[in-house]
Parts: C-alpha cells; sequence; structure tokens
C-alpha cells in the first residue's frame, strides 16, 4: 500500500518538538517500511518547506504560514492543497491524521481519512475538568466527521472520544500503539543508578508533574539516596498562566528544601532516551490526561518498574504490583510509599521489571501491531 501521515510532530532532527504522537507514528511507518510499504510523512507547522528520506519514509515539511486574518481556515487549506498534489503524484491510496485540534477540518481528500485518536483537546478537557474553547471543539468536531473511520490506542480513549463527539455509525477500531523491541532492548535489572527517579516526557500540568515533588519529597525521607532527575520540554501552564511548568515546579522543590535532590535536564533527542532509561532505579509518570503512554510502555520494554497513574488507560497498560504499579496521582503517600518500594526491594524491582517486559512483547510489539495496522487500512481502501 501506498499510506500517508499527516502529524503536528515527528522525531528526527529537522523538526521541532516531537513527543509521544510522534514517536508512537514513527515506529508504525518504520514497520510498515519494512513490510515493503511506501510512507509519506506530513509534517505541519514547520520553520520551512523541505523533502528528506528518513529511513525509507518520504517526509514533507510543511512550511508554517502568516495570513492576516482567518489562519484557521487558510493554513488548513493550504495543507490540503499541498497533500492533494503528492497524493495525486504519488499515488497515496489512504491518509492518516490526528484528531489533535482538528487539524483536517475543511480538508478534502479523494482518498479514505483515518483519525486515529491519539487525544484531542476535547478529550483532555474532559480529563482535566476544563472548560474547552467553542472554537476548539467544534473544529475537532467538524475533522471527526469527515473521517472514514477511527484508530484509538486503548478502549478508554475510544469509549470516552465517542461519547464527546456522538460517534455513532463509524467503526472505532483499537489498536495498541506499539514500540520496536529490537531498539529497546532488554536491560540487565540489576544495572541501574541507586535511587535514581526518572520521569520523562512533556513537563505540563496534566502530566501530573506538578504533584512530583510533594511525592518526592516523602520518598527521600524513607530512602534518603533518592533523587528525580525529570526530562522534557518546559511548557506554559494553562492555570496559571505562567509561560514555564518548570519554574511552578522549581517553586515547590525550594518550598520542600529539595534543591539537591531533583535536577531538570530539558528536552534531549529521542534517540538519547534509551540511555536514560537504562539508569533509572524506577521510572514514574503520574499523569491525570493521556490516551496510552508511549513512556509507560518504553519504560517497561527495558524491565523498568513504573509507578504509573491508576486512571482509565493505563489499566489497560499495566496489570496492578504484576507488571508495575497503578496510583493515583494527588494520593502523594501512597504513591511515595510505591516508589520506596521499589528501591527497597531489589527482588521485587526484578520481578516487576521482567513481568513488564513480557507485558510489552505480549501486547506492544510493533511487529505485531502493524500487521493490526494493515488489516484495518486494507478494508478501508477496498
Amino acid at each position: 500500500m501506498n499510506i500517508a501521515f499527516l502529524t503536528p510532530e515527528y522525531p528526527h532532527e529537522k523538526t521541532g518538538h516531537s513527543a509521544g504522537i510522534g514517536s508512537s507514528i514513527k515506529n508504525l511507518v518504520q514497520a510498515l517500511v519494512k513490510k515493503q510499504h511506501q510512507i509519506t510523512v506530513f509534517v505541519y507547522g514547520q520553520k520551512k518547506d523541505e523533502i528528506f528520506k528518513d529511513n525509507g519514509v518520504r517526509v514533507h515539511l510543511i512550511k508554517n504560514k502568516k495570513y492576516t486574518y482567518g489562519k484557521w481556515y487558510f493554513y488548513r487549506k493550504h495543507i490540503q492543497k499541498y497533500i492533494n498534489k503528492v497524493i495525486e503524484i504519488e499515488g497515496i491510496e489512504i491518509i492518516e491524521a490526528p484528531d489533535w485540534t482538528g487539524i483536517t477540518a475543511f480538508m478534502n481528500f479523494k482518498i479514505p481519512l483515518v483519525i486515529r485518536l491519539h487525544g484531542s483537546d476535547a478529550y483532555f478537557c474532559y480529563l482535566e475538568k476544563r472548560k474547552q474553547k467553542i472554537k476548539n471543539f467544534w473544529f475537532e468536531k467538524l475533522a471527526i466527521s469527515k473521517a472514514t473511520a477511527y484508530i484509538a490506542p486503548t478502549e478508554y480513549a475510544g469509549k470516552i472520544s465517542k461519547e464527546l463527539f456522538n460517534i455513532k455509525t463509524k467503526e472505532i477500531k483499537t489498536i495498541y500503539n506499539g514500540v520496536a523491541l529490537d531498539r529497546f532492548e532488554k536491560y540487565p535489572t540489576d544495572k541501574y543508578d541507586d535511587g535514581l527517579v526518572l520521569y520523562f516526557g512533556t513537563i505540563i500540568r496534566k502530566k501530573g508533574v506538578l504533584e512530583l515533588p510533594a511525592i518526592i519529597d516523602k520518598v527521600v525521607k524513607q530512602y534518603p539516596k533518592a533523587h528525580l532527575l525529570l526530562i522534557g520540554d518546559d511548557t506554559s501552564d494553562i492555570s496559571t498562566n505562567s509561560p514555564s511548568t518548570w519554574s511552578l515546579i522549581e517553586e515547590q522543590i525550594k518550598s520542600y528544601s529539595l534543591e539537591l535532590k531533583v535536577s531538570y535536564l530539558g528536552k534531549v533527542p529521542y534517540e538519547s532516551m534509551e540511555t536514560y532509561i537504562k539508569k533509572a532505579h524506577v521510572c514514574v509518570f503520574p499523569t491525570y490526561a493521556e490516551t496510552l503512554g508511549m513512556v509507560t510502555i518504553e519504560s517497561m520494554a527495558m524491565q523498568k518498574t513504573v509507578v504509573n497513574s491508576n486512571i482509565g488507560w493505563s489499566q489497560e497498560l499495566i496489570k496492578d504490583r504484576e507488571s508495575g504499579f497503578l496510583v493515583h496521582p494527588s494520593n502523594h503517600s501512597e504513591y511515595a510509599s510505591k516508589i520506596v518500594e521499589v528501591l527497597k526491594d531489589n527482588e521485587l524491582r526484578k520481578t516487576i521489571g521482567v513481568k513488564a517486559r513480557e507485558r510489552v512483547e505480549q501486547l506492544f510489539d510493533i511487529d505485531k501491531k502493524v500487521i493490526e495496522n494493515i488489516t484495518f487500512f486494507k478494508t478501508l481502501i477496498k
């Protein structure tokens, strides 16, 4: 097949910020290339127009454009025109796009459009109990209505999205995102930096990062060697209008006198994350809003014990106390106790680490997931 993906992010040195959406797309397209499919990735919102090859994938960077007014409409039509031209020239048969911000609202393609429910603004506002801007919901609702079908990364994300957008007649297929297990190889369970608690991902309120200072304060009191390392892009905070979420975390760090126990590296290249995961004694992801959580799966793939949020989607990733721990982010004492339990109990950490890898091999192996995606795409093309 000849398949295209439209995305705001894709892990590459020539693109900007990339997080879970980008890594999940890259894992899938690389697996599709191995299966001899032709893949084109359109990355919008870029600094310049450029076309290049990335391990067999044709990547088109679409420059962000300025308009006197109506950018929300005219930029979308610009993207549509560009993609339709490539579709015609290269014979692309199907295109996939994310639900976030309803980028495909006002776009019309002559080929099937699949919306993958990575997480819309409506979805995250629902989970965070925030009021969504009417304009944003309108864009996403319009984009959803134009899709041929949908793919959800978890049953939970599909169920909530179906209710939010009143999807009735079109299919929502659940296909878990996959990881390349040959990239995240099993790492010896007895090799790690003693006491290193790792969080990696976007530094943003919805990921639960503002809970971490209170949690690590309780951890340090029970395990003095503990040290929290955060890695990821800093973002503005929607609740306080602060330009930096990290600055809010810093304030808490000072209030708990944890300056020597918490460090922040900022953003590191996607290809370098494996090095930091290897060093982790335990990985923590206390997120309030997610559809799947690629960072959780990547950590589990390397036999790391994860203390994760227990909300909705997480229960499809981890079996509590078997392949990781599930705790509500606001329960600081319980969250800290699970981290300490892992730090102190080597046999527990090893056992859970092995079970975590086995669960990833069972549910999230990209070589298995790619076949599910291919099968679904073929039904839509027919």
